[in-house]
């Protein structure tokens, strides 16, 4: 018997309101997704990602001077210790970069000069710091572990420009920034997802901002939750070394009882509107860069698992192709997400700290009913 309600709670709390927020507003029979109530297509068609840092963190969209201060204070903050690039020099070749962001990341609190500090200001000041150096971090680890050296960070071009910079050696054009640009917007917040809960409930012990951070970073890590576009090119990368025709593929995946990563969503019940404009990402770099088998095999696959399993796809499918474009590793997916994520993160983290109350929820009891009593070895 419980001894709650008489009525279990949902599996994977699903539909379960758990806090108040004024960050994201996601209306999943609508298709809609807002930040502080502006449309992410308006964001996505205007924007920048520093602009949408800003309204993340502070509520509104910034003035001139506003957007001014925050990308010099984002570029100022290009800069790492140099026992961090050690820590990244000594890691296993082997390692997942998610597993060494996960690392790096809580031993980047160790140089913070606010590590104890954990009043409002302070955790204002660490969000522009970290979502400076995660990316940073993601770039400088995927150098190491190529033998390459490390690109000094450009303190003159975007958040975006300078990560791919940093990544690649080279500055990107035009085309590649802003897609990358949008992508960042894209990926910034979706209310309580699983890592932006993890980040929220650990803030709400009262620990710092590093650990709930370092906690996000571990449930974006899952292939449920960040790692599904790693899954989706997967998919891809096999159709093209096989030969097959894309649809063919999937059928076979299909045929097997295989799920088809990329698609269906636990709250978008039509489709899912980041999905939208990574779509037309992905065919305008494949025709900028000469690469558009990506896109027609992704399109293919979509037009079928649309038509025959009337399921829509989500933002994990057309971000895989568009990723791989850009020059970006299939394991660098999921820490290119967490690049964007950081800046949602820790606006739900000072959100969380300015209103605190300890996240402690029940469990539906469903296992032997009480009393059960204490039986003697012997008598077993």
């Amino acid at each position: 018997m419980s001894s709650l309600s008489s009525t279990h709670a949902p599996k994977g709390l699903e539909g379960v309101v758990a806090t108040t927020s004024s960050i994201c507003y996601i209306d999943g029979e609508r298709g809609v997704l807002a930040y502080r109530g502006i449309d992410i297509h308006e964001l996505a068609d205007n924007s920048t990602f520093e602009e949408t840092c800003h309204l993340l963190w502070y509520g509104h969209l910034p003035s001139h001077n506003e957007l001014r201060d925050l990308r010099e204070r984002l570029a100022e903050e290009r800069k790492l210790d140099a026992s961090i690039i050690y820590r990244l020099q000594l890691a296993p070749k082997h390692a997942l970069p998610m597993d060494v962001l996960r690392t790096i990341v809580s031993a980047l609190s160790f140089y913070d000069p606010e590590e104890k500090n954990n009043d409002h200001d302070a955790n204002f000041h660490k969000a522009i710091r970290l979502t400076s150096q995660i990316a940073m971090v993601v770039a400088a680890y995927d150098r190491i572990r190529k033998g390459k050296p490390v690109v000094e960070p450009d303190r003159t071009l975007s958040h975006a420009a300078n990560f791919l910079l940093m990544l690649n050696g080279t500055a990107p054009s035009k085309t590649a920034e802003r897609a990358l640009d949008i992508a960042l917007i894209l990926h910034a917040d979706h209310e309580l997802n699983a890592s932006t809960f993890a980040a929220r409930v650990t803030a709400a012990t009262l620990s710092d901002m590093h650990s709930a951070i370092t906690s996000a970073i571990g449930a974006l890590k899952g292939p449920l939750h960040g790692g599904a576009n790693e899954a989706v090119f997967h998919i891809l990368e096999a159709i093209d070394a096989s030969g097959a025709d894309p649809v063919e593929y999937v059928k076979g995946m299909l045929a097997q009882k295989k799920k088809i990563p990329g698609f269906g969503h636990r709250v978008y019940h039509t489709e899912d509107p980041r999905a939208t404009h990574l779509r037309t990402m992905s065919r305008d770099l494949g025709h900028s860069s000469g690469q558009t088998k990506w896109f027609d095999f992704s399109h293919a696959i979509e037009e079928f698992v649309r038509k025959d399993k009337k399921l829509n796809a989500n933002v994990d499918f057309y971000s895989a192709s568009t990723y791989h474009t850009l020059g970006i590793d299939v394991d660098l997916f999921t820490p290119v997400f967490a690049v964007s994520r950081v800046s949602g993160w820790t606006a739900h983290v000072i959100e969380q700290l300015d209103d605190n109350r300890l996240i402690r929820p029940r469990a539906d009891y469903i296992g032997p009913a009480y009393p059960q009593h204490y039986l003697p070895m012997d008598k077993r």
